[in-house]
């Protein structure tokens, strides 16, 4: 039977076959399987290039994975005076929930005032980002009466509350819509693989870069892969490509951690999200429904190093605890918190940077850089405008290359899934248009019904489809970025774990040792994501 007629049943082991066999001649090679690099490869794909994108892990495993979960333009940035960054922004995420909308959509946010002077102020502010989006606005800014907050959101704090502004922007789910960016790569004609690492940059004899070399993280192999050019969009590991072409390179980014606490949905007691524009150290803080649980963060700390699994700092723990404690009902406690998830921002370094500890010194637009071999580099931006990073460096690969390649075509493109009107009664609308392929196939064998755990509603089928049709293969790839359990509750994904281990080995023909280690290496990830 035929269970998704929308999507290339090639496998991960094909395309490692196709690199292998040497069968095309790219003329773009993307590093790097985040929002950028996938944003990369639809846009490149879709104007005919022979596009070879290579992730030396997961499809979203670093940063693109470990978002707010937010669709804006920013409300921070326009209180900085960034207006031509938020009005891009505004614009991208029009794009957004144009071409997405299974997995983006219309949240409404209030800021609580607390001082007379609040609900002017910020009327007039979010009137002003409203104007900023144009046609694509999301909804009208409006004030809010104090007894209208408080039935909007039963768990803020009600003593001195004065009233509040209610305004609207985008809620998404970061990780899904990374694997369908991947998938809609593929159906333009993209070869995109995960767990295949550059390790090396090749050269001519002029030595301009014609190609990388690259290692099969799960299989073993190494290959040589020859290309009319290079882009390196490795997020938080720019500057380990750049370094393999120039070692004496200066960093192009500086690393900034934040993090996130997963809570019960009863803590905000309704639809509407929280958004606190200052807090104690200028941070702003959100916190905002996500299917059935509630997200508080984020903070803002300086870090040394980049590393694919950051751990929170207890600063950042007492943090939001203590910040969301001023403004909730409900105070979080430690144990109240389901999931705490750490993610690095790859921020673009100011020219003269001379180390300073500042994060809101580093700016948060998109910047292109071309080496003297030709590699290009793109580094900051964020999600809601990985669109606009993606055509700006597609424009980039083609006047460098001088090649000749039709326009920009994503503005209108839908995103795999594409689903008008999702039915939101569940988590399940996530599948978008896949929806009823997953189902189906459930249907058609009663084992692919069972629970992973008796508390969720997550299926060994889910697992299957994983596999079978979103290039997932490692239990964290599963748990993390598909099915999202390790963010929902950390603790009982690594209850999951060893029935995931098992359905993936039957379904990858692996071994018992295998299943073992993938118990092992996910229980030590998820073990950072709980709250001692």
């Amino acid at each position: 039977m035929e269970l998704n007629t929308n999507f290339s049943v090639r496998t991960r082991e094909d395309f490692i076959s196709d690199i292998k066999a040497g069968k095309k001649e790219w003329d773009l090679i993307i590093i790097g399987g985040g929002a950028t690099g996938l944003g990369i490869a639809v846009d490149s794909a879709g104007r005919g290039m022979q596009t070879l994108l290579l992730e030396q892990s997961d499809f979203a495993k670093a940063t693109s994975s470990r978002s707010t979960k937010l669709v804006h333009g920013g409300v921070r940035y326009l209180q900085k005076g960034d207006v031509a960054l938020v009005r891009e922004a505004l614009k991208e995420r029009g794009y957004l929930l144009k071409n997405a909308p299974h997995l983006v959509r219309s949240q409404r946010f209030i800021i609580g005032n607390y001082r007379w002077w609040e609900r002017p102020f910020y009327t007039l502010g979010l009137i002003f980002y409203d104007l900023l989006s144009g046609r694509m606005s999301f909804g009208r800014s409006i004030p809010m009466s104090k007894k209208e907050v408080v039935r909007s959101i039963p768990g803020i704090v009600k003593e001195g509350l004065r009233g509040g502004v209610m305004y609207y922007d985008g809620q998404f789910d970061d990780s899904r819509l990374a694997v369908n960016l991947m998938q809609t790569a593929i159906e333009e004609g993209a070869v995109v693989v995960n767990y295949c690492r550059v390790s090396s940059i090749m050269k001519d004899d002029s030595g301009k870069i014609n190609g990388v070399v690259a290692q099969d993280i799960l299989d073993g192999g190494t290959f040589r892969i020859k290309s009319r050019s290079v882009v390196n969009a490795t997020g938080i590991f720019v500057d380990d490509i750049i370094r393999m072409d120039d070692p004496s390179q200066k960093p192009l980014v500086r690393p900034s951690q934040g993090i996130h606490f997963v809570v019960d949905r009863s803590f905000l007691g309704g639809d509407d999200a929280i958004m606190v524009p200052k807090t104690s150290d200028g941070r702003v803080m959100f916190g905002v429904p996500w299917y059935n649980r509630v997200i508080l963060g984020t903070t803002d700390v300086p870090v040394g190093d980049f590393v694919l699994e950051p751990k929170p700092l207890e600063e950042e723990v007492d943090f939001i605890l203590e910040t969301a404690g001023r403004y909730l009902e409900k105070k979080p406690r430690r144990e109240d918190v389901l999931c705490v998830f750490a993610g690095l921002r790859p921020l673009a370094a100011p020219k003269n940077d001379e180390g300073s500890s500042k994060t809101k010194e580093i700016s948060r637009s998109h910047k292109l850089f071309v080496s003297e071999s030709g590699l290009i580099t793109i580094t900051g931006g964020k999600w809601t405008t990985y669109r606009k990073m993606a055509q700006d460096t597609v424009d980039m690969v083609i006047k460098k290359g001088r090649m000749h390649f039709g326009e920009c075509a994503t503005k209108n493109l839908k995103i795999h899934g594409y689903q008008k009107d999702p039915k939101m009664d569940n988590r399940r609308y996530i599948y978008g248009s896949d929806s009823e392929a997953v189902r189906k196939m459930e249907n058609e064998d009663p084992s692919y019904r069972e629970l992973l755990h008796k508390d969720f509603t997550y299926t060994t089928g889910e697992v299957i489809w994983a596999v079978r049709n979103e290039m997932a293969r490692t239990v964290d790839d599963v748990l993390a970025r598909r099915i999202r359990a390790l963010y929902f509750d950390a603790k009982a994904s690594v209850v999951m774990a060893p029935k995931v281990a098992s359905v993936m080995a039957a379904e990858l023909k692996k071994d018992k040792s295998w299943e073992e280690k993938q118990i092992s290496d996910y229980t030590e990830i998820a073990s950072a994501y709980i709250l001692a």
